[in-house]
């Protein structure tokens, strides 16, 4: 597994790393043994990034993995470890808002370093802007945690470009987490070129399209009831059939390059900087063994350039999110 540099600070992680929120919720019914199972062969694969979120349960993310590291004598030095902070959510899992003020980044961090059972966290985010409290405020809490060891390096999720500029001249922004995906291209035109000035990396999320991308969610009917994707702009009844067409042409791309659907989104993601990485999440060993051979592939530029093209024809039908959540995006 190569590695890859987010940011100047000197982090430094898989090129593909693992989002852990769906062992937890999310995407339907999920249980601790074919997780633990995917996390082994994570670690077997040389897929040690791994994002995670106090929200992801809520807070029961962060316990499994901990858990894991309990049970797995010396994994977590082996890891390199992502959690955030900054969405509320109750015990329940309603969402309550957003919380960026000082004292609580503090109160949050402390929380999360004992359910994942270590003693620092690796890359510390800020999940959501809490539009209520400025971002100086927030990121200066953060780097307090740098100072006293707490926390390795700092990042934001969803970030806009003027939140990245203040934030990053507080304290430096290692990465910034955000969708981006053959499917997600809005941070194109203004968020990455603003991290390429800051030098800040990317860490795509989603970049499987929440799955839709591998071609293995044919219809709604293939997801469980209850599954968030259902309610996902993308994923609607309007929407789904539209979006197919999308993959159809992914999977003719995919079978001339004899590789996974799954493989090229990743590859594509990873040939758009140097300084781009992935965190799709599976609950498969064989899928976190497909997912980390998206590295070996070998595609010419000439290649990509006949890939964009058609790839760009495609249109996309939904916003990402529900309008209200995509009003917190690019704060």
């Amino acid at each position: 597994m190569h590695k890859r540099q987010l940011g100047k600070q000197g982090l430094t992680v898989s090129s593909i790393g693992l989002g852990c929120m769906g062992m937890s919720d999310f995407y339907g019914s999920h249980d601790h043994e074919s997780s633990f199972a995917t996390l082994d062969q994570a670690v077997n694969s040389g897929v040690t990034f791994w994002d995670t979120s106090d929200i992801y349960g809520p807070k029961t993310n962060e316990q499994l993995i901990g858990k894991f590291f309990k049970q797995h004598e010396g994994a977590r030095s082996k890891i390199t470890l992502a959690t955030k902070f900054g969405i509320m959510r109750d015990d329940a899992g309603d969402f309550l808002g957003f919380n960026g003020h000082p004292d609580y980044v503090k109160q949050a961090c402390e929380a999360s370093l004992r359910r994942l059972g270590t003693d620092c966290i690796d890359l510390y985010y800020q999940h959501r802007m809490d539009p209520n409290i400025p971002i100086e405020d927030t990121v200066g809490a953060m780097s307090d945690l740098v100072i006293q060891g707490k926390v390795r390096y700092l990042g934001l999720s969803e970030a806009g470009s003027d939140t990245l500029k203040r934030a990053h001249a507080v304290h430096p922004i290692s990465a910034l987490q955000s969708e981006y995906s053959l499917w997600s291209r809005d941070i194109e035109t203004t968020i990455l070129p603003t991290c390429d000035e800051l030098g800040i990396g990317l860490v795509a999320y989603s970049p499987l399209g929440r799955g839709f991308l591998t071609g293995a969610i044919k219809s709604r009917d293939d997801l469980e009831s209850g599954d968030w994707r259902l309610t996902n702009p993308r994923f609607s009844e309007q929407n789904f059939a539209s979006n197919l067409a999308l993959v159809e042409e992914i999977h003719h791309i995919a079978l001339s390059l004899n590789c996974t659907l799954a493989q090229l989104a990743l590859a594509w993601i990873a040939e758009r900087s140097p300084h781009y990485v992935s965190i799709p999440g599976t609950r498969s060993p064989s899928r976190m063994i497909e997912n980390a051979a998206a590295t070996e592939l070998i595609i010419s530029q000439q290649q990509w350039a006949d890939i964009n093209h058609k790839i760009e024809r495609c249109q996309v039908f939904g916003l990402r999110y529900k309008e209200e959540a995509m009003a917190a995006l690019g704060q």
